[in-house]
Formats: C-alpha cells, sequence, structure tokens
C-alpha cells in the first residue's frame, strides 16, 4: 500500500547524466542494438529506491515535475595562483554547453518509471533547470496528483 504522499524530493550526487542513444551493431546480415548506459541507470535507479518512503508503490496519477542538475564549475572560472579558490566575477551560473537538458530529463524519467510512477507519460507539467555548483547533483521533486 502507498502512503499518502503528495510530495516527493529526491537528491542524487555526482555528476548528472544525460541519456544516450542506443547503439547498433551488425554481425552478418544481423543488425543488433545495446545499451552502455545500463550500469550508470542501475546505480541512479538505486539511489532513487533507497529515497523512497517505506511501502511506497509507483503512483498512477498526474504528475508534476521539476528538476535541477547541478554541475561542477570548470577551472576557468576561478583565478589563478593565490586566487585559485576565488570565483571569477563573470563566472556563469547557468550551465550553457553539453549535456543537454532535455536529455538530463530523459535520463531522470526513464529511471523513476515503475519506481515512482508507472509511466512518464503522466508527467503532466514540468520545470527544468541546469547550472553550476561546487556539489555537483540532480535534485529531482515530484508532485503528485
Amino acid at each position: 500500500m502507498r502512503p499518502d504522499i503528495t510530495f516527493l524530493e529526491l537528491t542524487i550526487p555526482g555528476k548528472p547524466i544525460a541519456k544516450k542513444r542506443p547503439r547498433f551493431f551488425r554481425r552478418g546480415k544481423f543488425v543488433g542494438t545495446y545499451n552502455d548506459q545500463q550500469t550508470e541507470e542501475g546505480k541512479f535507479r538505486l539511489e532513487i529506491f533507497r529515497q523512497l518512503p517505506e511501502g511506497w508503490i509507483a503512483t498512477k496519477d498526474r504528475i508534476k515535475v521539476t528538476t535541477r542538475f547541478y554541475m561542477k564549475r570548470p577551472k576557468n572560472h576561478y583565478g589563478t595562483g593565490k586566487n585559485s579558490f576565488t570565483l571569477k566575477a563573470h563566472a556563469p551560473l547557468e550551465h550553457l554547453s553539453k549535456p543537454d537538458l532535455d536529455n538530463l530529463q530523459k535520463m531522470v524519467y526513464d529511471c523513476l518509471n515503475q519506481l515512482v510512477w508507472v509511466d512518464d507519460s503522466q508527467v503532466c507539467e514540468e520545470s527544468a533547470r541546469k547550472e553550476y555548483s561546487e556539489n555537483p547533483r540532480t535534485e529531482i521533486t515530484v508532485e503528485i496528483g
């Protein structure tokens, strides 16, 4: 039985991971496919499972998801020499390079399938952002109902 919870907050430590496309190979006349990301997805799902309330069952209700992806800052955002731990004044807050925001979200949604919700088609509202932080992580807020 699912506890009567309408709000979940999950934090996955470490560098946010984007969903990769499946890879294909040819062996004679046959074409096969493989997913080189299964280990990363497994670790992500295990961390989500650890944070779910006891007795949680995947919901079939409408879902609103807010995701925040915090990326590690590159070294060129900091000064040099005695200022090597000081952030430069013009260092950006938003992360404007790869990975793409939609690929980051796809990884999260696929990993939450069958754990938090039955299928990601239940998501009817979403908000996402990627920015820099000293502490790389993925924060997920799920509102149910």
